[in-house]
This record gives structure tokens, C-alpha cells and sequence, in this order.
């Protein structure tokens, strides 16, 4: 492990990454002497080797407007899945996936903090993701470290890592909820805090809900005031939409600070140029909005109904994503809550400064580990370092035959670890099997709380071998979470009181080792500015 570990959160609209040492935590600007990095790609040549070359940043999301069809962001939101739908050809032909995309943002982030920040090789870090991510996810933002050319220490939950900026150096003890409400997901963590003890009580989250969200809301506001004066908008007019979504996350900052915002568009016709000012303000934007608001409020109280939480139980709301900064989100968030919400972090960059620190004890529980020392100096994370405890953020079971279905066919999901279940964990339930002389089991791993199949993902799945018993006859699943929240299972027969086998997940939506192979090689010939 090298010197100095980093915290990198990447984000769906923006990165940034942080470093904690002498007592202190810093933010490590880029190149423009930003805070944070737009985690936007553009494709804009390709080199005499057929090698591809991209810009990555704030001149990425300059041009996406008008280079529609070489440009990718909000990729976070794809990270984890697999096919075609998901993945993007550059102007060389290749295809480059999400978890690839995602590498080179952490690539342009890494280099500019040794580039103009003066850091060291950047090599050991902690990443962040949303807290309510599934093993999928989390494993393909791992994947992306490691094509970056990045030793990937710990994968750390982004309420959790603002939790620990927030908690660090105050005397704090108590419960927060923590809203996260980002560019492109939205989470919300009830935790206890205790003297450097973070206890996570329960979390739930919307990968699909963000920021965008919000801008799309304004996009057809927009297009139905261009409408409204006799302007049609072709949607299939990829540089126009495009045009109209980059309006509509200014239009969206400019109204946290104004009352009315007036985004212009040029359009031509028969020969005559046109200027089209529109107004849109506040009052108009937030009601259009109220529907995401409402869908933030349902989790946040199915959240707190879990854990039988309520509101005079809650000590702190702390916000973070930079959309928290909506104007909308404090008056609802207070209005519901009857507290006033805390504004003493930055929401654009607390989650990268508290992955900053609790990558500072993942080195120095090593260093301590090779010394043999325990102590600390003052002002500094204890030695020991955090102690965190987090939970399942989803469910996880196995497809088996319903019990209720009279012909014995219907699969069902059956629930073996209810999600915001304390981790690590082990629990296990008793299946039968289902016809006579029954030579195999084949056990379906499942991530999800419905009992319908179409509404879970099966995430795993193996073939396990049994004697010929006769209908009925018992056998045990058990399942094992650790606290890194990888997933093992075990199948004991029951009638021979034996184990037949223990296996990991095998991944279905995540790179095979041959496939991140082929990925590496792919993302080192790609030149990254």
C-alpha cells in the first residue's frame, strides 16, 4: 500500500476526490481549479493507431450539446448492467461499457489531483456509491477502479461517508438521517453516531431517481412553452434535445437563487433567424416537481415505518448531492420533518472528504497491523479506525416452488435475508424438494423483496447434485453476508446431514475475467484529457 490513500466519489453528474492527513481533509482540485469534475466523456478523435482519444470534464459537457452522438454522461446509472442498450460505440468502432466509461472518469480525476494538485501516484483509494446500489452495481464501480489502474481498497456507501465528514472532530452522538439527493440516485440512511461509532439502521434508495429527474421536468416545461408560441420540437432532433437538456439543468440552477429564469433559443426558418426568450419560474418548476418529492418522501417513510423510527427521534438531517441545493427540497424536507435542516457540509463534496477519512484508517489499521501500534496523536481518526456498521440494502433469497400453488409449479421468491438486515450476517431456511427421486437442486439467488419473480433480479445460480430421495425430503439454504457485502451460500442435506457445497454469486450482470481482459486493453489504448 502506497503512502497516502484517497476517497473518489464518483458521481453521476460529477466526481471529485479528497485526502485526509494531519488531522485534515482537502479536496483536490482539477486541472480549471474545480472542487469537482463534470463526469461527462467526449469521444473527439481517433489517433493514426486507431487508438481513441476523449476528453473528460467541464470541456466534455461544454460540447455535449453539439456533439450529441460522441458524448456520454450519467453513466453511473447504467454501471452494473450488461447488453447492448447500455453500451456506446466511439467513432473507432469500439464498444466501450459503463464500467469502462466510468474508468476513465476516475483516470482524469486521478491524474489531475498528481497533475495540478501535486499528489503523489494516486494508486490506493476508497470509492463511493449509492447506498442502496445491489451487489451488481457495487461490483462493476470495483471493476471500474481496477481498469482505471486503481487498487480498489474498499467500496464505501456515499450517507455513510458524508456521516463520517459530518461526524469527525464534534462531539456528537446521536441519530441523522441522511438525504442524498444526487445527480442521477437518491438515498436515505437513518444512522446512529457515537464517538466514532457509525451504526446504520436502515436505508432505501431509487437508482433511477435524481437531479435529471428534475431537469427533465424543466425540459418540458420548456418545450411546452416553445409550443405554446407556434415552435414544434422534433425529439428526434438529437442536437436540438440535446440543446434543451443543457438549458434545463441552468434554467434549474439559476432558479435556486431567482424567482424566474429566461433560457433563449435561436431557431430558423424560411431564411429568418428567430429568438425565442421564454419565462419559467420557481412557483411553476416546483410544481412540476412535487411528484419527485413525493416519491422521495415515500421512501424516506417506508425507511423509517421499517425500523418503527419517528421524527422526534431523529437528531440531525443532514443533506447531500449537489441537488439537496433546490430550494424545494429544504421546504419539503422541513415541512415534513418540523426540523431545521443542517447546512454545516458541503454537499457537493463531504461524501469524497469522509471517503478521504475512512481510507486514512483502512491504511492506518494496516500500518498499525505491521508496528504493532495503537495509538493516535490528538485530532486524528483513532487508530483502531471507524467503527462502521452498515446493513443489507436489498433483500436476498432464492426462487422455490410456492407452497400455496395446488400444482406445485408456481416459482416464487422466498425471502432469507430481509434487507436492512445488520451485516455481517448468516441466516437460513428449510426447502423440500419437489418430485420423487429428485437427483438435483438447482438454487436461484435472488435480489429483491417482492415474492413476484418479475419484480426481483436473480443475480446467481448454481446446479447442486443430491441422492435420489423421495418427494419432501429437507434440505437447508444458508446464506452469509459479510461486511465487504459479498454474498456466499451454502445447501445442507438434510436427510444425510452433509454439506453440498458452499459457492459464491456468479455474477450475471458483471464482466467475466475474460471480458475485463478485453476491457483493459481497450481502456489503456484510449488516450484520456
Amino acid at each position: 500500500m502506497s503512502e497516502k490513500v484517497y476517497g473518489i466519489d464518483l458521481g453521476t453528474t460529477n466526481s471529485a476526490i479528497a485526502v485526509y492527513e494531519n488531522g485534515e481533509t482537502r479536496i483536490l482540485k482539477n486541472m480549471d481549479g474545480d472542487e469537482v469534475t463534470p463526469s461527462v466523456v467526449l469521444f473527439t478523435s481517433v489517433d493514426e493507431e486507431g487508438k481513441d482519444e476523449v476528453l473528460v470534464g467541464s470541456q466534455a459537457r461544454e460540447e455535449a450539446a453539439s456533439s450529441p452522438d460522441t458524448v456520454v454522461q450519467f453513466v453511473k446509472r447504467n454501471i452494473g448492467k450488461k447488453g447492448a442498450a447500455v453500451q456506446f460505440t466511439a467513432p473507432s468502432g469500439k464498444v466501450y461499457t459503463p464500467e469502462m466509461i466510468s474508468s476513465l472518469i476516475l483516470q482524469k480525476v486521478c491524474r489531475d489531483a498528481e497533475k495540478y494538485a501535486g499528489e503523489e501516484e494516486v494508486k490506493d483509494v476508497v470509492i463511493t456509491v449509492p447506498a442502496y446500489f445491489d451487489d451488481a452495481r457495487r461490483t462493476a464501480t470495483k471493476q471500474a477502479g481496477m481498469l482505471a489502474g486503481l487498487n480498489v481498497l474498499d467500496i464505501l456507501n456515499e450517507p455513510t461517508a458524508a456521516a463520517v465528514a459530518f461526524g469527525l472532530g464534534r462531539e456528537f452522538k446521536g441519530r441523522i438521517l441522511v438525504y442524498d439527493l444526487g445527480g442521477g440516485t437518491f438515498d436515505v440512511t437513518i444512522m446512529d453516531i457515537d464517538d466514532g461509532k457509525f451504526t446504520v439502521l436502515a436505508t432505501g434508495g431509487d437508482p433511477q431517481l435524481g437531479g435529471i429527474n428534475f431537469d427533465q421536468e424543466i425540459s418540458g416545461l420548456i418545450i411546452k412553452k416553445l409550443e405554446e408560441q407556434g415552435i414544434s420540437v422534433d425529439y428526434e432532433d438529437d442536437e436540438r434535445m440535446a440543446e434543451i437538456r443543457e438549458k434545463a439543468e441552468t434554467t434549474k440552477k439559476q432558479l435556486t437563487n431567482v424567482e424566474h429564469s429566461h433560457p433563449v433559443f435561436r431557431f430558423r426558418e424560411d431564411g429568418k433567424t428567430q429568438n425565442v426568450r421564454l419565462d419559467i419560474s420557481r412557483e411553476e418548476f416546483e410544481a412540476a416537481a412535487e411528484q419527485l418529492m413525493r416519491r422521495t418522501q415515500f421512501i424516506i417513510e417506508d425507511v423509517m415505518k421499517q425500523k418503527e423510527i419517528t421524527w422526534e427521534q431523529i437528531d440531525e438531517i443532514i443533506i447531500v448531492g449537489g441537488s439537496t441545493k433546490m430550494p424545494i427540497v429544504i421546504k419539503w424536507l422541513e415541512n415534513l420533518s418540523g426540523k431545521t435542516i443542517s447546512r454545516e457540509v458541503d454537499p457537493d463534496t463531504v461524501v469524497a472528504k469522509g471517503a478521504a477519512i475512512f481510507a486514512s484508517t483502512v491504511s492506518k489499521r494496516a500500518e498499525n497491523q505491521e508496528t504493532g501500534s495503537a495509538a493516535s496523536e490528538a485530532g486524528e481518526v483513532p487508530s483502531g479506525g471507524l467503527v462502521i456498521s452498515d446493513v443489507t440494502s436489498q433483500s436476498l433469497g432464492i426462487v422455490s416452488i410456492d407452497p400455496a400453488d395446488p400444482v406445485g409449479k408456481k416459482e416464487v421468491n422466498s425471502v432469507i435475508i430481509p434487507n436492512n438486515t445488520a451485516i455481517p450476517a448468516k441466516r437460513s431456511r428449510e426447502f423440500r424438494t419437489v418430485v420423487e427421486n429428485q437427483t438435483s437442486v438447482k438454487i436461484q439467488v435472488t435480489e429483491g423483496n417482492d415474492p413476484e419473480l418479475e419484480y426481483v433480479n436473480i443475480i446467481g445460480e448454481t446446479v447442486l447434485q443430491i441422492p435420489p430421495y423421495p418427494k419432501g425430503s429437507p434440505i437447508e439454504v444458508i446464506f452469509a453476508y459479510d461486511a465487504n457485502q459479498m454474498v456466499y451460500v451454502e445447501v445442507i442435506d438434510l436427510v444425510a446431514q452433509k454439506s453440498l457445497g458452499t459457492f459464491d454469486i456468479e455474477r450475471r450482470s458483471n464482466l467475466t475475467a475474460e471480458q475485463l481482459a478485453q476491457a483493459e486493453e481497450t481502456v489503456r489504448q484510449t488516450s484520456v484529457e
